[in-house]
């Protein structure tokens, strides 16, 4: 009986140490507004996710900020509309930007541009270095194949709100001038938690 004890505990210890050792990481953003936690989809997202946390880890987000709001409002040029907040590195750190990624698409991924689901800013596929955005509504556009951009390849996801989308929905109703807020909104910093 004291032999099935042990193996059963043995057991449970690898059960334990598995299901901790295969939780995404979590991050908060901490900003001027309230805080947002994300949880980090690493294992779908390897680039991607490798890529942000390498700027939270090195302490690049500290004084960053939320910069830009895409409302149904303030897009008038643009036949696909979305609705997304997007912030970045303090413009005064930007030399300590790593170099640009490769594309991850969502249909590498799986993850698709749900409501509150965190994705890099780019211009063409594979210049996504230290800008993010994150989801308001579910936003299929920016996924691959999704018409937002010409070419065609969306956005690469990587992680999603799991706390603190009301901050967001805050932050996309701040004074903009055009889509560009006008004061930005400080992000003190983005540090990993638990």
């Amino acid at each position: 009986m004291k032999r099935y004890s042990v193996i059963f505990l043995l057991f449970l210890f690898c059960c334990i140490l598995f299901c901790s050792s295969s939780q995404n990481p979590k991050v908060l953003i901490v900003t001027e507004l309230g805080d947002i936690k994300v949880e980090i989809f690493e294992k779908k997202a390897p680039v991607t996710a490798k890529n942000f946390l390498k700027y939270v880890d090195n302490n690049l987000f500290e004084g960053a900020y939320f910069y830009r709001v895409v409302t149904m409002d303030n897009q008038p040029d643009n036949d696909i509309k979305i609705e997304v907040i997007q912030g970045g590195i303090n413009p005064e750190k930007k030399d300590k930007r790593f170099p640009p990624i490769k594309h991850e698409t969502t249909d590498m991924t799986g993850i698709l541009h749900k409501n509150g689901v965190i994705s890099m800013a780019r211009n063409e596929p594979g210049t996504a270095t230290s800008e993010f955005f994150i989801c308001i509504g579910d936003q299929p556009e920016l996924d691959f194949g999704g018409k937002r951009n010409p070419d065609e390849q969306g956005f690469a996801a990587f992680g999603k709100v799991i706390e603190g989308m009301d901050v967001v929905k805050k932050i996309q109703k701040q004074h903009a001038e055009g889509q560009f807020l006008n004061p930005k909104i400080k992000i003190m910093n983005i540090i990993r938690v638990k």
